[in-house]
């Protein structure tokens, strides 16, 4: 068991996929009080029903009322998070430059919203833990981006941006305060998820044993 994640409050967002179902397996069997929230509530039921131990909630990550709504739930029932792994994500491409859509772009666009709206709205929960611990997924695209998925490979380039910020954030928030850093923001980089799983999930546990300005602002290549 990972004593440093022990008893540690964490959220997925957009936790119910496969590599949703494995880190909130994981994290539990490390000792970790677990949330999944996302928005298909016949996937929700399916997850908490798969693991008794899982505190589920239905949320719609796309909107900010939403997000805000959960923190409260969150808060009033449970406290205040120790970390959170952001899974929201999908993929459509194709047909060289002139097929990356706006239709497709604007699908794409949701993950990045969701990562505003879920940072954003537990960025105080993460300042204020003993080990705070922030992580989203990405893709190896973001380093060769082709143009039969430059859709795709821009919004995960801004979500990396935007995950940068939240890490600099944490940063500055603990120099201000002359205390040492205990948060840390972290981008998760792979080329396909299929497969890597668990390796995600040992991955973001794995955080908990690293002193967080170690791995602050780190982008992290996993491969099998």
């Amino acid at each position: 068991m990972t004593t440093a994640l022990h008893g540690r409050l964490v959220l997925l967002s957009g936790g119910t996929s496969a590599v949703g179902a494995v880190a909130a397996r994981t994290l539990l069997d490390r000792g970790a009080r677990v949330i999944v929230a996302g928005r298909d509530p016949d996937k929700i039921a399916e997850l908490a029903e798969a693991l008794p131990r899982l505190m589920t909630q239905t949320c719609d990550l796309t909107d900010e009322t939403s997000v805000r709504g959960l923190a409260e739930r969150t808060h009033s029932m449970v406290g205040r998070l120790d970390g959170v792994l952001h899974l929201v994500g999908g993929w459509r491409g194709g047909g060289g430059l002139a097929g990356q859509s706006d239709d497709d772009y604007r699908f794409l666009e949701r993950s990045l919203t969701s990562l505003r709206h879920v940072t954003r709205t537990f960025d105080d929960d993460l300042r204020a833990s003993a080990a705070g611990r922030f992580a989203m997924v990405s893709s190896t695209a973001v380093a060769r981006p082709l143009a039969s998925g430059a859709n795709y490979a821009a919004i995960k380039a801004a979500s990396e941006a935007w995950t940068r910020a939240v890490a600099q954030g944490l940063a500055k928030a603990a120099r201000d305060a002359q205390k040492p850093l205990a948060a840390a923001s972290v981008v998760f980089r792979v080329k396909a998820l299929d497969g890597l799983e668990q390796t995600v999930a040992d991955a973001f546990c794995d955080l908990w044993d690293a002193d967080a300005a170690s791995v602050n602002d780190t982008i992290v290549t996993l491969e099998n």
